[in-house]
Formats: structure tokens, C-alpha cells, sequence
């Protein structure tokens, strides 16, 4: 009997994803913000802004009519230091950690809606692959799930999104991930965050955004 193909990521599951993190993030205490994200060389605020900047691209980029086939929508990008993240979006510090996860919520909103109403043919430019409206989708909870897990580790949260969405995401960006390890585990180990039982830690890694026949 044929294996069943996996359901597809929708605007739902980013919505959830967006929200979950949102709501752990506000678990942080308002001195940690300025600590590293984990392994990665950003602050834990620089984490946020970069993942916000993600969403409002990925956006960004499903919101004209005839997308740029080789290129990003030219946003002017800014690193506020030499170490930090180059972003279109940054977050008014005298607003604090609660305005800085209104602008984290503000820009998965914008790609939420997105997903829901650009047209099924639009593509949108990525270096991985041209996404659709579900590649876009998948893309967005990937940045959410895994920079979560990120800030998580900087801030001293818990973090574990649901198995399901995760799952699907792997099914459509990581054709090449296995499906009979944990999902969440598997998502971290195809994004170079953690090992799998016979499988080392990646030192580079991809995922595909393209839709596949």
C-alpha cells in the first residue's frame, strides 16, 4: 500500500507557531534580552528582530504581483553593530522585550496573511528555491520553531512545538530528512542544532523551498 503524502503546512500552522513562540518568549525575564540566543553570535533582542525581519520578507515578497525572479524586494538592510544581524526591521528599544514581541507578532501576522490570499501561481524569490504560498508558510514556521529554540536556550525557557507541525514542515522543505525519528529532534538536526542516533551534528545544511512535482 502506497504511503500516504503528508498533509500540507498552511497558514494555520504558522499562525500557532507564531504563537506559541510569542507566548514563551514572554516567559523571559526583562534582564536576559542582551545575552547570547544560544549558539548563534546574536543577542537574544537581535534574534527577534532577525526573525521578524524573516516573516515581514518572506511577506514581503509574496505581496507583488510579479515577484523578482532572482532577487529580494530591495528593502534597505541594517546591522546596528559588526556582529549583529542586517535587518529592514528593528524594534524601538525604549519599547522593551513586550513591544519587541509586538513586532515579532506584527510581522508573522503579515505573512499569515499573506499565505491566505497571494495567488496559488505566485512564486517568491528565495536562495533555496523559489517558494509557493506553502513554501512560504513552511519557511516562516522553520525561522519561528528553530530561533525559538534558539532564544529558548539563551533565555532558560522550555521550548517544544507540536510534533505534527513539525512533521510537515520536514515533509515539505527536508525531502531528505528521516521520518522515523522524532520530528522536533529531526527539524533541529536538519537545521545543524542537534544529533540524531547514528547521524552527526550537520555543519551546513539547506532545505528546499521550490515546490516539488
Amino acid at each position: 500500500m502506497p504511503e500516504a503524502a503528508p498533509s500540507p503546512v498552511t497558514a494555520e500552522d504558522l499562525d500557532e507557531a507564531v504563537r506559541l513562540a510569542v507566548a514563551t518568549l514572554r516567559e523571559a525575564p526583562e534582564s536576559a534580552w542582551d545575552g547570547k540566543a544560544g549558539s548563534l553570535e546574536w543577542t537574544c533582542w537581535e534574534t527577534v528582530e532577525h526573525l521578524a525581519d524573516d516573516l515581514f520578507a518572506y511577506a514581503a515578497q509574496l505581496g507583488i504581483r510579479t515577484p523578482p525572479v532572482d532577487t529580494y524586494v530591495p528593502f534597505v538592510l541594517e546591522a546596528r553593530r559588526p556582529e549583529g544581524p542586517a535587518n529592514t526591521i528593528h524594534a524601538d528599544r525604549e519599547a522593551g522585550p513586550a513591544g519587541l514581541l509586538q513586532v515579532l507578532e506584527a510581522c508573522g501576522a503579515l505573512l499569515v496573511a499573506m499565505v491566505r490570499t497571494a495567488p496559488p501561481q505566485i512564486r517568491a524569490h528565495h536562495g533555496f528555491g523559489a517558494a509557493d504560498r506553502e513554501g512560504s508558510a513552511a519557511m516562516g514556521i522553520v525561522e519561528t520553531l528553530v530561533h525559538t529554540h534558539d532564544l529558548a536556550e539563551g533565555l532558560g525557557l522550555a521550548w517544544a512545538p507540536p510534533a505534527g507541525m513539525c512533521a510537515r514542515v520536514l515533509a515539505r522543505l527536508f525531502p531528505d530528512a528521516p521520518r522515523d525519528t522524532d520530528p522536533w529532534t529531526t527539524l533541529l538536526w536538519a537545521t545543524g542544532r542537534a544529533e540524531l542516533p547514528g547521524r552527526p551534528r550537520l555543519t551546513e545544511w539547506r532545505w528546499y523551498s521550490a515546490p516539488r512535482p
